[in-house]
């Protein structure tokens, strides 16, 4: 077994590959960017080494200055991780050239799977079923286009080096088709320095079923069941589960059966998934192959009780399998959440910034937390967005979907803008408690899952008016301790500036485009509280950093972060950021001017889709920025005419920058 490995990787992965590391007695060496020197991954391995810039290409896909560093401290093996260098086949033949081992399947494994045309090759002489599509190397804009009209709209773009849903695009008609190839071979270039696509039928209502796979270098394979995938948004996973709902023992069978046969074909050792896109009915079509550890390995984990990063340990060291078929077995069942920064009610836009608090629910047998971040950790926008994998145990799907739903409302992120709500309406959803599954889950539920904002609960308003109150008195009861005179003017303050029990404040809040106001008086263990006429009896104690409040019968445990003029309020059933109304610094506000089309998010600018002069309806795409490794299209919110361009094609822009001058169109 090796004494000291280097992981090739950042974040949760390399946080979660050093935890298993130091279980078995192996050193870790970690290396880091700039943006990440202070990561969390650095603090949890034995060594830390600098590779160089933020961007990937600087850093972590730069596999000379891994490879220098790994000889420079002694590392015996590198892991890979997942992304970056973990299916770069030019990486595994130089760890090998280099003395180094790759903890991952063969150079030659990696080839035969990496593309994905060549990976359909292969299973279809196999004799795996394949959807209809096309798989060629011509990759002539005409001949493919021609393709698409041949197998039939809707089709899938995707990157033949591609995953993560980057470089992958549905065309649903022939008008689309251009603009969605030159997007897709943009997104895989930047993704994955390769621009090749493939074409394939898009089925409507599919389910994503993948195999775990593992192999040796003794000749042996194993599965270790299946995971279901099919709950994603832009053909990225957003919950994972195991076993999938509804499988059968004969279809188990068949589909792990075939995934054994695949990875058998090519020689494949270590860690794999065999993914298959498959039909209501159970029909089943080979997809791809990842020649890696999975995003959601942990649900397999979980109900099998086996730690697959030490599998891949063992099995990189040269030795057996640690199982074998007939001692794998399922237990219970399993669901993974993945927690990004980024906001689904304005099409899951990455949020870049600090994180400002960070709450995550007890961990223990029935819930697992991996992550790379916490309070105070930087969001980069050079890597993918994801802030925490929230995993789950339960003796059956119920049990397991319900402690999620208890977990996540434990989770608590401020400073950037997160998917939690969203993901307990996901959770809670009708269509996913029954089980009733496929990709296309949120875009058929999407008035049920991003409904509009509603009114401003009152106890968001309450708890951040307590916490307001808190302040204002902490801040002004030293001098009014010092001043001995009753009739100081320390103690003759206004309506709105409390100090002292005996006077009534006023709290204003804003919340989206509705206002809220609480009035509060009393001392805190019996406080008063009006909002809109009506009254109510509030004690309010702190315990470190929450507010517990008794609300007539009820005891509720709240959050206020303070982020300048803005408040973030978490208790049950409440996420809510509102901004404070200092009746100083509000007492006009400007409207923001409606001819300036401003950046969501920071990113860098990849296409400029119009001019100067140009004259675009309502939705018509402006500029394309990439930002985590994909692209977003800004279009016109309104009719107008383009009068100014401020950044061209290669420009970084910050979020808020004036990208496009909009004017109104003359009246006709």
């Amino acid at each position: 077994m090796f004494t000291k490995i280097l992981i090739a990787n950042r974040g949760e992965i390399a946080c979660r590959v050093a935890r298993t590391a130091r279980r078995m007695g192996i050193r870790t060496v970690a290396v880091y960017s700039d943006a990440d020197a202070g990561a969390a991954h650095v603090a949890a391995c034995d060594e830390a080494y600098r590779l160089g810039p933020p961007p990937p290409r600087d850093s972590y896909l730069n596999a000379a200055k891994i490879l220098e560093i790994a000889r420079a401290c002694g590392a015996q093996a590198i892991h890979p991780g997942y992304g970056f260098l973990s299916e770069n086949e030019g990486f595994a033949r130089a760890c090998a050239d280099a003395g180094v081992v790759f903890v991952g399947p063969p150079p030659s494994a990696i080839a035969a799977m990496g593309s994905k045309s060549a990976a359909k090759t292969i299973m279809g002489k196999a004799g795996v079923p394949l959807v209809p599509g096309y798989h060629g190397d011509d990759q002539d804009p005409g001949l493919l286009a021609k393709e698409a009209a041949r197998i039939g709209f809707p089709v899938l773009i995707k990157a033949t080096a591609g995953g993560g849903g980057k470089g992958m695009k549905i065309v649903r008609a022939a008008s689309e088709f251009d603009g969605a190839l030159a997007s897709a071979r943009r997104e895989a270039q930047a993704g994955f320095g390769d621009d090749r696509v493939l074409i394939e039928k898009y089925l409507t209502s599919p389910r994503h079923i993948e195999i775990q796979v593992f192999g040796d270098s003794h000749g042996r394979a194993v599965s270790l069941f299946e995971r279901d995938c099919s709950v994603q948004r832009r053909h990225q996973k957003v919950l994972e589960e195991a076993p999938a709902p509804g499988m059968t023992a004969e279809r188990r069978r068949a589909m792990g059966d075939a995934a054994v046969a695949a990875a058998q074909a090519i020689g494949y050792v270590g860690a794999g998934t065999v993914e298959f896109i498959a039909e209501q009915d159970g029909t089943f079509y080979f997809m791809e192959m990842n020649t890696r550890l999975q995003v959601e390995h942990p649900v397999t984990e979980m109900i099998t009780g086996q730690d697959l990063v030490e599998w891949q340990l063992r099995v990189a060291s040269g030795e057996h399998l640690p199982a074998t078929q007939a001692e794998l077995a399922i237990r219970g069942h399993a669901i993974e959440a993945r927690l990004y920064a980024e906001d689904p009610d304005r099409g899951f836009l990455p949020s870049i910034g600090s994180i400002a608090h960070w709450r995550m629910p007890e961990t223990g047998a029935r819930v697992r937390i991996d992550t790379g971040f916490s309070a105070g950790a930087e969001v980069s926008p050079y890597y993918d967005p994801m802030l925490a994998k929230l995993v789950v145990w339960g003796e059956d799907r119920e049990h397991a979907r319900a402690t999620l739903l208890a977990a996540l409302a434990e989770c608590e992120v401020a400073g950037v803008a997160t998917n939690i709500a969203f993901l307990e309406r996901t959770v809670a959803h009708e269509a996913f408690a029954t089980g009733r599954l496929d990709t296309g889950l949120i875009e058929k539920n999407h008035a049920a899952l991003f409904p509009p904002p509603g009114r401003t609960p009152p106890l968001a308003l309450v708890a951040a008016a307590i916490d307001e109150l808190a302040t204002l008195r902490a801040t002004t009861q030293p001098p009014a301790r010092v001043a001995a005179d009753p009739h100081s003017p320390w103690l003759d303050t206004d309506a709105w500036w409390p100090l002292s029990a005996r006077h009534a404040a006023v709290f204003a809040y804003r919340d989206g485009e509705e206002h809220g106001e609480v009035r509060l008086s009393g001392p805190f263990d019996a406080l008063s509280a009006v909002i809109e006429g009506k009254r109510i009896a509030v004690r309010a104690v702190r315990e470190g950093d929450r507010w517990r409040l008794d609300v007539g019968t009820r005891r509720i445990d709240a959050t206020v972060v303070r982020l300048g003029e803005d408040r973030v309020v978490f208790a049950p059933g409440v996420r809510r950021r509102l901004t404070y109304l200092d009746p100083l610094l509000h007492a006009g506000e400007e409207a923001q001017h409606a001819g300036h089309l401003a950046a969501p998010m920071s990113g860098t600018v990849v296409a400029v889709q119009v001019k100067v002069g140009d004259r675009v309806g309502r939705g018509a795409p402006l500029i394309v920025l990439e930002a985590m490794k994909m692209e977003h299209t800004i279009s016109a919110p309104a009719p107008g005419i383009v009068t100014a361009i401020n950044f061209a094609v290669g420009d970084r822009v910050p979020e808020g920058a004036d990208l496009v001058d909009l004017e109104d169109p003359p009246a006709t």
